[in-house]
């Protein structure tokens, strides 16, 4: 196996020079490995003959090297941030190698951290270790829980110093993704008037991406601008029913193939906050958790402005748009629904679910853990045939199964009224059964997430030179569902001195 005998495929530079600049990343100082993907490898055919432990892929994965069939570029984008236009941005220190094989098809390989660009700005090109270890653990462990994400293939260190509010070290992150493309991408064009460029790119992805937008009965931007609505709709659902907190939803931010994308000041839910601010940056709560379906969609409408000279009729872009305000709400109660053990969807399940998180809310329960509870409570032992005739109004006692559960709360007796109404529903599932419906459960709700002293830890000790925290806690990430017994710390409660890690754009 050698980097030199792959077959590299540049169907993004083949759009032309209006969207990128040809450039060479720039080398990274004696560079060592920080952890690498295996599952991502294979994916990759890059797992043979130990070739992701050589020499060869290190350097070519650090910038340093750009071998035969690479073709390293910058694309120029723009975008919203924080809601205001800011006009030319691109990619400031990412560079685009080209694409390789994978199982579904063209995977397109990129470094981020590998210098300077044209669309740098005042940057300086680099990433630090930090954030590379984040973005490296958080895109690998997404992908393990089913949503859809941009993954990474490695991340390589580097002892030059990075200058952000401290000195730090650089790194590299290897991400990989089907496209790398933007909703910027396209508002770009769009805002400098070059509309045969911005139809070129639509026509790219519909073509590459939404080739059912061709078959369509109208417009077919119109059906590209409904397609990426739906699949965003369905991501934010999977990031709301599982507390990812994106924070910063910039339009430069959201991948036009629904993908999770650009891993900064993220975070999951420790104790449940609707309001949670995850990103130090925001200081208005722009993208607080309860507010990311709404920014999502205040993100597709810009897209939307920006396809319009590509529509018959403004109407077109508002009509493509419209789906999402319900494809959003029903595809989060299905998930919502999922983890409460409920295989379909009833009326009155809404509220259950309201009910249950303003109870959450307000005595600050542990996200994962709750939901982990309550899935063994119903896998461990079956859930009691006499609630079900329980009055919905009164609180019955609570079995031994839901004491874990009971414990998170304050107001317990404010659950015990919530729990006996889940339960009536539960039990009124046709061939309800409760060992089948506790796996479903245990099946959907994780037992670790990346928390932030999670990735805090294994960062601390990467950087003293020590990787092994780093791989134990990809692994558990990596099989998110599964009771590894041996490092049940990774699924407990966070520390009290997480509440103090600040989280910002800087990386």
């Amino acid at each position: 196996m050698s980097l030199s005998t792959l077959t590299w495929t540049h169907r993004f530079a083949g759009l032309g020079p209006a969207f990128f600049t040809e450039l060479q990343p720039t080398p990274l100082p004696s560079p060592h490995w920080v952890g690498r993907s295996r599952a991502m490898a294979r994916e990759l055919g890059l797992h043979e003959d130990g070739f992701m432990d050589s020499d060869e892929a290190l350097q070519a994965f650090s910038g340093n090297r750009v071998l035969p069939g690479m073709r390293p570029l910058a694309s120029v984008y723009s975008g919203h941030q924080f809601g205001h236009w800011a006009g030319q941005l691109g990619d400031g220190r990412a560079i685009l190698l080209g694409e390789l094989p994978g199982p579904h098809g063209p995977l397109e390989i990129q470094l981020k951290g590998a210098g300077l660009t044209p669309y740098s700005r005042m940057g300086d090109g680099r990433a630090v270790l930090r954030s590379s270890i984040r973005e490296f653990l958080c895109s690998e462990a997404m992908h393990a829980l089913g949503i859809p994400s941009s993954r990474a293939l490695c991340v390589t260190g580097s002892p030059a110093p990075v200058y952000r509010e401290q000195v730090e070290t650089a790194a590299v992150v290897t991400r990989v993704a089907p496209s790398f493309i933007r909703f910027g991408h396209f508002e770009h064009f769009a805002h400098s008037d070059q509309h045969a460029q911005l139809r070129a790119l639509a026509d790219f992805v519909i073509d590459n991406f939404y080739p059912v937008c061709r078959d369509m009965d109208g417009n077919p931007y119109a059906a590209l601008l409904e397609a990426v609505s739906a699949r965003t709709a369905e991501t934010l659902a999977q990031w709301q029913a599982v507390g990812f907190c994106h924070g910063v939803m910039n339009t430069d931010n959201m991948s036009i193939l629904g993908l999770t994308i650009d891993y900064g000041p993220f975070q999951f839910l420790d104790a449940f906050d609707p309001g949670h601010i995850c990103n130090h940056s925001d200081t208005g709560g722009r993208y607080a958790y309860n507010r990311q379906p709404n920014i999502a969609y205040w993100n597709l409408f810009a897209l939307g402005q920006a396809l319009l000279p590509l529509m018959d009729d403004p109407q077109q872009a508002l009509e493509a748009l419209e789906p999402y305000k319900t494809l959003m709400p029903a595809a989060l109660q299905r998930r919502m629904g999922a983890k409460l053990g409920l295989s379909d969807v009833q009326d009155g399940d809404a509220v259950l679910t309201e009910d249950l998180m303003k109870l959450m809310a307000r005595d600050a329960v542990d996200f994962t853990i709750f939901w982990r509870r309550l899935s063994h409570a119903v896998a461990d032992v079956s859930v009691s045939p006499a609630a079900a005739s329980a009055p919905a109004v009164r609180a019955e006692p609570v079995e031994a199964p839901l004491h874990a559960v009971r414990d998170l709360f304050l107001q317990r007796e404010a659950f015990d009224a919530w729990a006996v109404r889940w339960r009536q529903r539960l039990l009124a599932q046709p061939g309800f059964d409760a060992a089948a419906t506790g796996a479903r459960m245990l099946r959907t709700n994780p037992q670790v997430v990346l928390r932030n002293h999670l990735g805090e830890l294994a960062i601390r000790a990467a950087r003293e030179g020590d990787f092994a925290p780093l791989a134990r806690l990809q692994n558990v990430l990596e099989q998110p569902f599964e009771a590894l017994p041996g490092h049940e710390d990774l699924a407990d409660f966070p520390p009290d001195w997480a509440r103090q890690i600040e989280i910002s754009c800087s990386s």
